[in-house]
């Protein structure tokens, strides 16, 4: 058996307000000093039709190594929900453990949904 310091259960790290009707990066959260976070997912809830937006989440240097570009096909009405990690098929999800000071953004690649929705992100620190 490993000996982690002090594991978190997955929490909730941030909740944020994320424009999808225009392109950009949001900050969703900074890893806490003296910590490293793994994000397990993220939850978006629509303000809008966000049907042909698009969107990456990963750390704001590189912006896709948590989840490539993924398109909001089926998020077309307010209220509608969609679950954002990285699952393949069959093969092993890479994911990253971000260090402290790290700055995780979610990155609207094409805007064209409303400007108030909301992200919840989920992971754990440690």
């Amino acid at each position: 058996m490993s000996s982690l310091k002090e594991l978190t259960a997955e929490t909730l790290l941030s909740s944020t307000t994320v424009a999808l009707n225009a392109t950009g990066a949001t900050t969703l959260y900074t890893v806490p000093t003296g910590k490293r976070c793994v994000i397990t997912k993220a939850v978006l809830v629509a303000g809008a039709d966000a049907s042909t937006s698009a969107l990456t989440i990963g750390k704001s240097t590189a912006l896709t190594d948590f989840l490539n570009t993924q398109t909001l096909t089926g998020i077309n009405a307010q209220y509608d929900t969609a679950i954002l990690q990285p699952i393949p098929a069959a093969t092993t999800v890479l994911s990253k453990s971000y260090a402290a000071a790290d700055i995780i953004q979610v990155n609207v690649t094409i805007g064209s949904g409303g400007a108030s929705n909301t992200m919840f992100l989920f992971g754990f620190i440690y």
